[in-house]
């Protein structure tokens, strides 16, 4: 219940989700305003090495096409079939958008949003009521050198994402011993191996800790470069018990997908190659042995201590949302994800299915206890890792449909005079 006709927003993150809220908001000529502690699209430049698996047209919306070409009419896009790296992405597409005279004026870069609460009201005051609605957000800020100040909003979409914040490569998810020390030397993304890294990688022992695709990537990344830096070993740990670390999905509509999965399955199980595949193992202790001097790692394989010392250490262990910024909200978190309850708890259905079957879950599960506040993108999903932007995309429509109280809103088919 948005109590202003006019009311204001908060947007948290300039990544793909938070640009395109801002754009919506702007379109409809709602105040809004995005806090960004670093640079647009921060974590795309983080991994934007990396080719995404969908396709650019799974990747922006009409309403964000027309308003890069109305600005920019000989704009060139990449194809929709066009599977693009991250860096490709945020030039074709994020950076225009932020760039558009209607927006950029409203993207505050290098600002923190520290943390955010109602005036007047405490955490545990009137649980559930709407009166709390009555109140704005207070938002305390942070610039880049460290001055603070509070502002204000009615409505509050937060659209960080969970990039920002690793977990833990220990075992049972909490830090391995000594991983918190040792944590300023040890890589937790998606390094690129192949590229401006190269020289940190070649010719080292690299352990490398997870069973995803970014941890396929890395290990990829890391066959290729020992074919030309042949003393580059790789030692794989994963979690689960399974030779082939990455399920295969018959039939893949995304090429992409299915050429890393193959390629990772085929280091895991070739003998006397750069990749050393070790399953079933649990990582116990880290220490480290000091500057460019490696680290000790004590790991249960199969139940069986072993210990290997290595020169870098990547943890492509996932990724946690960051809760904190909302601990004086009513926010109704699910135990396992961290994602809202509401969507959570209608994600749970889905659970085991691939991301492409994943569907937005409508504007309801997007209501949390505390009112006009919205987690949107990627954090919406918590450690659910089956998040897609076009679902992020959907998540908008959906919210400015709660927002405006009309319920058929849809900017991205309706064409703006």
């Amino acid at each position: 219940m948005v109590t202003h006709d006019t009311p204001r927003l908060a947007i948290l993150g300039a990544g793909p989700v938070g640009l395109e809220a801002l754009l919506y908001a702007k379109a409809l000529n709602l105040p809004a305003v995005v806090y960004e502690r670093r640079r647009v699209g921060e974590h795309l430049r983080h991994w934007g090495h990396v080719r995404l698996f969908s396709s650019f047209g799974m990747n922006h919306t009409p309403l964000g096409r027309r308003a890069i070409l109305h600005e920019r009419p000989k704009h060139d896009f990449p194809a929709d079939g066009d599977c693009v790296t991250g860096r490709e992405h945020l030039a074709a597409y994020v950076g225009p958008l932020a760039r558009l005279e209607a927006l950029h004026p409203h993207i505050r870069t290098g600002t923190e949003v520290r943390h955010i609460g109602r005036r007047g009201f405490l955490k545990d005051d009137a649980p559930g009521d709407r009166r709390r609605a009555g109140q704005p957000f207070r938002l305390i800020l942070r610039d880049g050198n460290g001055r603070e100040r509070a502002e204000e909003a009615d409505v509050v979409l937060d659209c960080t994402g969970t990039y920002g914040r690793h977990r833990w490569l220990g075992d049972g998810g909490i830090p391995a011993l000594g991983e918190e020390l040792a944590g300023p030397h040890i890589t937790y993304g998606v390094e690129d191996v192949l590229g401006e890294r190269r020289g940190y990688y070649a010719d080292r022992h690299v352990l490398v800790v997870g069973a995803g695709y970014s941890a396929a990537t890395t290990v990829c990344s890391l066959a290729m470069l020992a074919e030309s830096e042949p003393d580059t070993l790789t030692t794989w740990l994963t979690r689960g018990p399974d030779a082939r670390p990455l399920k295969r999905i018959a039939d893949d509509p995304l090429p992409e997908r299915d050429r890393l999965a193959g390629r990772a399955n085929d280091l895991a199980t070739r003998a006397g190659g750069a990749v050393q595949f070790c399953p079933q193992a649990a990582v116990e202790a880290i220490e480290s042995l000091g500057p460019e001097r490696g680290f000790k790692v004590s790991v249960r394989v199969a139940g069986v201590p072993t210990s290997w010392t290595v020169d870098r250490i990547i943890a492509n262990v996932g990724y946690t949302p960051d809760t904190d910024l909302y601990r004086e909200l009513q926010v109704h978190e699910c135990y396992a994800s961290l994602g809202p309850m509401k969507l959570a708890a209608a994600l749970a259905g889905q659970r085991g299915g691939d991301c492409l079957t994943q569907t937005s879950q409508g504007p309801d599960t997007l209501r949390s206890p505390e009112p006009n506040f919205f987690v949107l993108g990627a954090k919406s999903y918590g450690r659910n890792a089956q998040f897609l932007l076009r679902v992020g995309f959907a998540q908008v429509r959906e919210v400015f449909t709660l927002i405006t109280a009309r319920p058929d809103l849809d900017l991205f088919k309706e064409r703006l005079a």
